[in-house]
């Protein structure tokens, strides 16, 4: 093939331009779970699912009793900033208060 047989392939040739656009993907979700103790007043309990999850005082007693009776309760489910910032919200106000109350996120 000559240089100009090389040239004149190109030629006369047209195609299609695709712009493809990134998927967004849906970021991760997070549960906020707050784990029981012997320690931690049932009354701070819900004061601070009042105070950090929004919660209305039937829900925060609701989700207090189930912390109480099996262990751990789901407080909300987040982005992971969200999540993280309110488990620290948490845990530093557990501990200004004394209270070795737990809080920690999970992916859902």
């Amino acid at each position: 093939m000559s240089k100009d047989q090389k040239d004149d392939e190109g030629k006369g040739k047209t195609g299609v331009l695709t712009k493809t656009r990134p998927k967004t993907k849906k970021p991760s979700m997070y549960k906020v779970l707050m784990l029981n103790d012997d320690y931690t007043p049932m009354d701070f309990v819900v004061h601070i699912l009042l105070t950090y999850f929004q919660k209305s005082e039937e829900e925060a007693v609701q989700i207090m009793l189930n912390v109480h009776q099996t262990g751990v309760g789901l407080c909300g489910v987040y982005s992971f900033e969200v999540a993280e910032t309110k488990v620290m919200q948490v845990i530093d106000n557990a501990r200004r208060n004394d209270h070795p109350l737990q809080c920690t996120l999970e992916k859902e």
